[in-house]
């Protein structure tokens, strides 16, 4: 039996064959090729057509951005140089770029004060950070709350004293809250809202006064006409983004209030905000908000425009949280109820987190919108950088210049509205990971 078996059999293999990688059709970037540019023939066809589209305008636009003029002084040297390499004087001119970049991004800010606002940036990122990403130290969040105010000073220069005063009456709305919340949550509510609004009002300058005459510290002040550009832009972007969202959660929780007098007045403040045009607010804080304010009281324009940035993106930021109270479910409300929570407990711990997650999207995109929107300060009179592109223009040099600013201008919002929903999406990849 053992010789037939051995006659019969060709080859028997003793050890185990090694991994072999997958055939190069089945893997790589032929598979992916096949799996989404050709899966069938209709398929193919478009990736074709579709190829040849790209072809024929990358091929059209691509001489135009690939100009050697990065460090031409003028327009017109830009056309000498064309015209003595014999190219077409049909191309970009990146020399406005090289020669304006700095009023682009700083406005009319002091040249030798430029190191100002760029710490400044490096203090908002670093603020920013244990607020977005988690897993730092709890000291840092201290350096987190005080980062608003370091950047303040180093913007707008001026006595330190300013911002301590002011953040003096954000210490004086949780302390008002805290104090009074166990007694009457509307009560705490109120105090906290109303005696910092106060205290801003009638005591900031004339304490700020004291403190100054009495220890003048302080860096060289700039005025605010002084700022401009991109820099002018992230001023009133970041700060109405990061005063609108904790006004937005308050709205949206007074209009889902069973209280008649608050929800009465979250629902009037939303659809009145709502639905009047944002430049119809920018020119009433413009023209018309000192007339509300006290006798001798008067407030910076930027100052002005952030107010009212803030309060029109609360009320969108109160509608998308609406939105996220109402599609949690009811059962969490009664399991807090359960638990013997009281309103303001069940809504940190349960409610408010889950509404939150749902509403990420939301959120993020009125702040992406909200960013986007800061560029129509330019019709009452601030020097944003569409702004400052009608300036640039009007100069000899670079009169007739034109896609090039607005290209450069773009890539700028781009950047940041791009990066804001790629945060917004790591954060619900995060949120989806730590509740499985």
């Amino acid at each position: 039996m053992s010789e037939t078996h051995a006659h019969t059999t060709a080859f028997v293999r003793d050890a185990v064959l090694p991994q072999q990688p997958p055939p190069a059709t089945a893997s790589g970037p032929l598979r992916w090729m096949r799996d989404n540019l050709f899966p069938n023939w209709i398929n193919g066809i478009m990736t074709l057509i579709a190829i040849y589209v790209i072809y024929r305008i990358v091929s059209g636009l691509l001489p135009w951005f690939i100009s050697p003029t990065w460090d031409q002084p003028s327009l017109s040297a830009c056309r000498a140089l064309f015209t003595e390499l014999g190219q077409s004087t049909h191309q970009a001119c990146w020399g406005v770029i090289n020669d304006r970049w700095r009023q682009l991004m700083f406005g009319f800010y002091p040249a030798e004060l430029y190191w100002r606002p760029t710490v400044a940036l490096f203090v908002l990122l670093a603020g920013l950070a244990p607020v977005l990403f988690g897993g730092f130290p709890r000291w840092f969040m201290a350096f987190a709350l005080a980062s608003p105010f370091i950047i303040f000073t180093l913007i707008w220069g001026g006595t330190i004293w300013v911002p301590i005063v002011v953040a003096l009456g954000l210490v004086i709305a949780v302390v008002a809250f805290r104090g009074l919340v166990k007694r009457n949550a509307i009560l705490a509510t109120f105090a906290g809202i109303v005696l910092p609004i106060l205290f801003w009002l009638f005591l900031v300058g004339p304490l700020t006064a004291v403190l100054s005459d009495a220890l003048p510290i302080g860096l060289d002040p700039v005025r605010s006409n002084q700022l401009g550009g991109f820099l002018l832009s992230v001023v009133i972007g970041v700060a109405a983004i990061v005063l609108s969202l904790p006004l937005g959660i308050l709205l949206a929780l007074g209009r889902a209030s069973d209280l008649f007098i608050v929800n009465k007045i979250s629902i009037a403040f939303i659809e009145i905000v709502r639905g009047v045009p944002l430049i119809v607010w920018l020119f009433t804080a413009s023209l018309l908000l000192n007339y509300f304010l006290p006798p001798g009281t008067s407030f910076d324009l930027t100052l002005r425009v952030i107010i009212m940035v803030t309060l029109f993106s609360a009320a969108y930021i109160a509608e998308v949280v609406r939105g996220g109270l109402a599609a949690v479910p009811k059962g969490q409300y009664e399991g807090a109820d359960s638990l013997g929570l009281s309103y303001w407990q069940s809504m940190q711990l349960i409610v408010l987190p889950q509404a939150l997650k749902i509403s990420i999207p939301g959120i993020v995109n009125t702040f992406i919108g909200l960013f986007k929107d800061t560029t129509l300060v330019l019709f009452i009179g601030l020097l944003d950088p569409l702004g400052l592109t009608n300036a640039i223009r009007a100069s000899t040099d670079w009169n007739g210049i034109y896609w090039e600013l607005f290209i450069f201008i773009g890539v700028l919002f781009f950047v940041v509205c791009y990066s804001m929903g790629r945060y917004s999406m790591y954060l619900e990849r995060k949120l989806q990971r730590e509740n499985r």
